[in-house]
């Protein structure tokens, strides 16, 4: 059996290939055993589930061998986005959280993600000592203790999640403004949420793809091209001023403007970091991580603000949170967090944001990020994943780290970074990245350039180089 590693945000892997009930029980203990040593292990942990297939069997699994080591388990009794347990965790003092979900993985993926006492991602530091308890538990097995079902208590997740994060936006503002919504929860766990918090508020918004489908319809539950067609369409047919997209479970956020365009990930970071720093006032820094788009840097200066740059991993953003005051923090798939709240991605917080942000200035998203441009220049960013052979990942970076490599097309290089990959600058027109996927056999591939059709001539060379390497 290949060894279990935690990731970025926890354990994934394809059902009934790695993703078990025996692996998930393996998990679950190694996680007991980190609460019972590094935190207080009798405020308990709290466990949700998303829309994948057998979430809540798994989900009532980990929750039994959890009990099984003495500690408390709260057990959502419906499926919830993730960062409804990161809020409950926090509120209600709980030692830790696990939530059953793949994220914006394809269906045959499922995983478990732990989140910390503070309600967001597990520090560096805390993944290190979950994994020494992994690799004691995968050496000598789960010991065979009984549940503790008299432990296992019901857990309402949403009720609670919406009457907190209603309290972030100005409604009358939203209502005044009349502009209609659609949400688009892409068949997960987030479906309900945002439909609810406008429509009891009195704003219009209608939904799409709310049900559960734990195959995605065939798409892949990531708010990105291709798969947010759906919400482009209906956005179009039913004159909607804007879609709020969301993936799987609920913490990453996508966007479509009236007119049909996609609004990227960084275009809504920094819509966002536009509004709190800049009309909002609100005080504090900004974090990025080491992919996103430099249009940070020049609304961080504009505004004075301090911007700290991280690697790829919304737990750096998250660690700079809780030791300071970072006002925002956002990463190049869509997560985004703010001290206003929780230090942890929320699609559906960042949707009330955006919502907010038009109703201020009475304008669609298109025309905010025209602004934008106006004012700072153009910024336009794409990413392609390349499925390599072995060796090649290794290759392609050290490629582009030789001091060898001047120039790329028609543009000499001019300087590199290596915070995470390596990054390399072109003359003036903007910036290549190639990065290995830490869990899959990919090599992802990040570019920004003044034009959209630069952006994708530099995607493509750097594509056919790697391929050839």
């Amino acid at each position: 059996m290949a060894s279990i590693r935690f990731g970025t945000d926890g354990w994934r892997g394809i059902i009934a290939e790695d993703f078990t009930f025996a692996n998930a029980r393996i998990v679950a203990h190694a996680i007991a055993r980190y609460v019972v040593r590094g935190e207080d292990a009798r405020k308990g942990v709290l466990i949700g589930y998303d829309h994948r297939f057998a979430s809540d069997r798994f989900a009532s699994a980990v929750a039994e061998a959890i009990s099984a080591t003495g500690t408390p388990v709260w057990l959502a009794d419906k499926p919830c986005p993730t960062p409804t347990i990161s809020l409950l965790v926090r509120q209600r003092h709980a030692a830790g959280g696990i939530v059953i979900t793949a994220s914006h993985n394809p269906y045959r993926w499922n995983g478990i993600k732990y989140k910390a006492s503070y309600g967001s991602s597990a520090l560096p530091s805390i993944v290190a000592q979950i994994e020494i308890e992994l690799e004691k538990v995968q050496r000598d097995g789960v010991p065979p203790l009984p549940p503790r079902k008299e432990l296992i208590q019901p857990l309402e997740p949403r009720a609670p999640y919406l009457d907190t994060i209603e309290k972030l936006v100005d409604w009358q503002r939203l209502r005044d403004a009349k502009f209609r919504f659609l949400c688009d929860p892409m068949y997960g766990s987030s479906a309900g949420l945002l439909h609810d918090l406008f429509t009891r508020n009195g704003v219009t918004c209608d939904e799409i793809r709310g049900t559960r489908d734990p195959r995605f319809a065939g798409i892949h539950p990531e708010p990105i091209e291709p798969h947010v067609e759906a919400a482009r369409q209906a956005v179009r047919a039913g004159k909607y001023d804007a879609a709020f997209c969301a993936d799987g479970d609920g913490d990453r956020i996508g966007a479509i403007d009236r007119d049909g365009s996609f609004i990227t990930p960084h275009q809504i970071f920094a819509l966002l970091v536009w509004h709190l720093a800049g009309t909002r006032k609100i005080p504090g820094d900004i974090a990025k991580t080491f992919s996103v788009t430099k249009l940070i840097d020049k609304l961080a200066a504009k505004f004075a603000r301090k911007l700290h740059e991280v690697p790829i991993g919304f737990k750096y953003i998250c660690e700079l949170m809780l030791e300071q005051s970072v006002l925002i923090g956002g990463e190049e798939s869509g997560g985004i967090g703010t001290s206003l709240y929780l230090p942890e991605r929320d699609a559906t917080v960042s949707a009330l944001l955006l919502a907010e942000l038009m109703a201020w200035h009475g304008k669609s998203l298109g025309e905010l990020v025209r602004t934008l441009h106006s004012e700072f220049g153009e910024y336009h960013y794409g990413r392609v994943d390349l499925d390599l052979r072995p060796g090649q990942k290794e290759k392609a970076i050290a490629h582009f780290s030789d001091g060898k490599l001047k120039k790329l097309l028609d543009w000499p290089v001019t300087r590199r970074e290596d915070l995470d990959g390596i990054e390399v600058y072109i003359g003036e027109i903007g910036w290549v990245m190639v990065r290995a996927s830490e869990t899959e056999n990919l090599l992802r591939v990040y570019s920004e350039t003044s034009k959209p059709e630069t952006t994708r001539r530099v995607l493509t060379a750097v594509g056919e180089i790697v391929q050839n390497l």
